[in-house]
């Protein structure tokens, strides 16, 4: 066997590829490390003087589906010719892939460099050996394909029966008969269960991060570095949470088979990775009500339903969730053209604008439909409020009680984390007590974490101390005085600090969603509501035609300046439309220069008097004229004495000078003045009670 080795191999460098597939098997199993790094003698006794191990893929699978540096480095170095005999434990070490296999083979045989096992030595140079090494490589190949089928398919056998362990998540253990079962530490538990509770409160993951991180609660965690404790609570992270919300084995579910891995082909090579999510139904096994959960299946579903509507940036063609802005209906409006969600758009002022514009974007066809959203807005947060009203007094009661539920809940949550931190600080009591006196290079150390103890304990006390000295400062709510308040819900729907958050979510409480057309012909927006629980209904909404806006003046008050203009000044037309109840587009009282404003920009003419010669006199005019009072010559237009006309009413009346001069007026203002100028005594004589006897 050793006449295959000659001298011009002796003169290179003998090299030792070692490799062991399973991280277990480097920790532990070591026996098959000691006999690929005791090849290093057999080189040398075979005559080699350089001798050079490589072992930079331990851990790491030879199927060549990962990157291995150490082989390329193996390659490398055998192309550079300075290689005399490449030295392993078996083929399998080298590769358990036919086409890496078969190009260190190819390049050993150029070079003259010799592959040598605990089977003997070959020289890929010469066809027989050529041979064998194939068929080696070969059976090697189908020797991994043939162990990870039939690992797989027992793996797959137990995990649909729900019996195959794996590693579980936080608050989640095994039992010795083999059974899921909830973690015994009540704090874990409290912990999991203040995660589900907030996030059905807040509907956002990240707002669930928010809180815990204002509040300071920390999260448990699985210490994998099989350290004393198994659980460690460290501050909170979004993939703490999201992966808490996202994990169905909290519902009860055992679900196996939930990620994949991928191959791909980069610079030649095929790499695989890891941990790639996979839709529901091609999980492998989904077992509900497998194990006692923290919340229900339905909940759970409800949560991946929120989960599913909170992402924004994914092109998905469903409603979206609540989180602000000033678009009331955001993520709720869908195009009955094609079918698609309608984009919000907002302007400089703040304006929200709802439009359908995929089929632009897509494909360069005009926009389907696109309306302002100030008035669609204000219409269903109308009709939200009048399903909604009836049912205020509730609500408002319920969301005091939420409240004290809120502080109870923090209150419970410091309380565990006190009686962890106390539990910890007597065991770290204990060790120092334990501890020899004499011992002075463990005894400071005790002592450090008996202090370090003592002081979580002290914090979680004066956090607790907050806690309670907050809830005391906090008033208790009136019901009376909050039911009053629930009865003024639509005020505070229209209030602007009222947070729009709020409002949105109060709309996806009772809408599934909205679907928008134009009405072109009648010129309105036609929103079909499809209500919670199956109902639906039909609103439609006058569309404004181009140049109307929110702050246009209303028709009435620019039908009455028409009919008075020309006719009156305009500070008898502002004081007319101030006396209908009329205001302007912005909410203003009218005046003279208002009135102006809106001739000009209708182009109406002025005030002019009449061009006939006729006088015309306001009721006030009149009065003077006669010399009585206003009042009397309302009396005569009320009886019909006195011809007189309005042109809207309250506005003031016209009246000619020439019937103030009939002889029925000048009739009733003689009886009027007559009646003045009777003597007091007669009338109180005719007017006196006589008695008899008196």
């Amino acid at each position: 066997m050793t006449r295959k080795i000659t001298d011009k191999h002796l003169k290179k460098a003998a090299i030792i590829y070692v490799r062991q597939s399973k991280p277990d098997q480097v920790r532990n199993n070591r026996e098959s490390q000691r006999l690929q790094y005791e090849l290093a003698d057999r080189a040398k006794r075979l005559g080699f003087k350089q001798v050079h191990t490589i072992a930079d893929d331990m851990a790491r699978t030879a199927s060549g589906l990962v990157e291995r540096r150490g082989f390329e480095r193996l390659v490398a170095t055998v192309c550079e010719g300075r290689v005399g005999a490449v030295f392993c434990l078996q083929g399998s070490r080298l590769a358990r892939n036919g086409r890496e296999w078969h190009h260190l083979i190819d390049f050993c045989g150029l070079v003259g460099t010799l592959i040598i096992d605990l089977d003997g030595i070959y020289d890929p140079s010469i066809s027989n050996d050529r041979l064998l090494l194939g068929v080696k490589g070969t059976l090697n190949e189908f020797e991994l394909t043939q162990m990870r089928q039939r690992s797989l398919e027992a793996i797959r056998s137990k995990a649909r029966r729900g019996e195959l362990q794996f590693m579980l998540p936080v608050g989640l253990v095994w039992s010795e008969d083999g059974r899921i079962e909830l973690e015994p530490d009540r704090r874990v538990q409290e912990s999991l269960q203040l995660v589900f509770k907030k996030f059905t409160e807040l509907r956002s993951v990240r707002q669930v991060l928010m809180w815990l991180a204002e509040e300071e609660i920390s999260l448990p965690h699985l210490n994998k570095t099989r350290a004393e404790t198994r659980i460690e609570w460290k501050p909170t992270r979004y993939m703490t949470v999201l992966n808490i919300i996202k994990n169905p084995a909290y519902a009860g579910v055992y679900a196996f088979g939930r990620t994949e891995s991928r191959t791909r082909i980069i610079d030649g090579s095929p790499r695989r990775t890891r941990g790639h999510h996979k839709p529901r139904e091609e999980w492998l096994s989904w077992i509900p009500g497998h194990h006692p959960g923290y919340i229900p299946l339905e909940q759970y579903e409800r949560n991946q339903s929120q989960l599913a509507e909170n992402t924004f940036m994914k092109a998905t063609n469903s409603r979206k969730s609540a989180r602000g802005g000033k678009g009331l209906l955001a993520g709720m409006l869908r195009c009955a053209r094609c079918g698609r969600m309608l984009h919000i758009q907002y302007d400089r002022g703040g304006y929200s604008r709802y439009e359908c514009r995929m089929t632009n974007r897509t494909h360069g066809a005009p926009r389907c439909i696109s309306f302002g959203g100030l008035v669609v807005d204000r219409t269903i947060g109308d009709e939200v409020l009048r399903v909604v009203q009836p049912r205020a007094v509730e609500a408002a009661v319920l969301a005091a009680e939420k409240v004290h539920e809120q502080e109870a809940e923090k209150r419970a949550a410091l309380e565990l984390e006190l009686e962890q931190a106390r539990y910890q600080a007597r065991i770290a009591a204990r060790r120092y007590e334990a501890v020899d006196p004499d011992n002075r290079l463990v005894v400071p150390e005790l002592e450090a974490r008996w202090n370090s103890a003592l002081e979580q304990v002290e914090r979680v006390e004066t956090r607790l101390d907050e806690l309670d000295r907050s809830v005391e400062a906090t008033p208790i709510v009136d019901r009376e005085h909050l039911m009053a308040l629930a009865d003024d819900l639509p005020s505070l729907w229209k209030e602007p600090s009222t947070d729009m958050r709020v409002k949105q979510r109060i709309v996806r409480l009772l809408i599934q969603e909205i679907v928008c057309d134009i009405d072109k012909e009648a010129n309105e927006i036609a929103l079909m509501i499809h209500w919670k629980g199956g109902r639906h209904s039909e609103l439609r909404i006058p569309k404004r035609r181009p140049g109307q806006h929110s702050r246009c003046n209303p028709p009435e008050a620019l039908n009455v300046i028409q009919r008075m203009v020309g006719r009156w000044p305009d500070e008898d037309i502002a004081a007319t439309l101030n006396r209908l109840g009329l205001k302007t587009g912005a909410g203003n009282t009218w005046t003279a220069s208002r009135v102006y404003s809106v001739r000009q920009r209708h182009g109406l003419i002025g005030y002019a008097p009449a061009s006939d010669g006729s006088t015309v006199l306001t009721l006030n005019q009149a009065a003077q004229y006669l010399q009585v009072g206003p009042w009397v010559v309302r009396t005569l237009i009320q009886k019909g004495i006195l011809e007189a006309k309005q042109v809207v009413p309250s506005a003031p009346w016209e009246i000619k000078e020439d019937a103030l001069k009939t002889e029925a007026v000048q009739r009733s203002i003689r009886n009027t003045r007559s009646r003045r100028r009777s003597p007091c005594g007669s009338l109180a004589d005719e007017q006196s009670l006589k008695i008899p006897g008196i």
